[in-house]
């Protein structure tokens, strides 16, 4: 499951920080290592991880490699994410309607007794 791979990749602070780095646009590695505590290998092997586990894709500019955010991989993230979330939205619209229905309920009964 390419979800699986993705969080396991994630895991790791550095890498995520390499990750959300990536966000702002493609960047090449040595952009990348200078502002991050590990050395430059270090961040290679990360953006390796990250390659994959389908998170980010990667070209050649010359003698240099940038990478990216693989969006296909994110939306594999999202995807199983978003079940939680529409599990979340059908539990909160399931208890609104039956508060609805049962404040309806005690209002029209108080209605009758009057």
């Amino acid at each position: 499951m390419a979800y699986e791979k993705a969080f396991a990749a994630l895991a790791d602070p550095s890498r995520r920080r390499v990750f959300e780095r990536l966000r702002a646009g493609p960047l090449s590695v040595g952009t990348l290592a200078k502002h991050m505590p590990v050395s430059r290998p270090a961040v290679s092997q990360h953006l390796k991880v990250l390659k994959e586990a389908g998170l980010v894709t990667d070209h050649a500019e010359g003698t240099r490699r940038v990478y990216a955010i693989d969006p296909q991989g994110l939306a594999a993230l999202r995807s199983w994410l978003d079940q939680f979330w529409d599990d979340a939205l059908a539990a909160f619209r399931a208890e609104a309607e039956r508060k609805t229905k049962s404040g309806k309920a005690s209002h029209h009964e108080k209605g009758k007794s009057s």
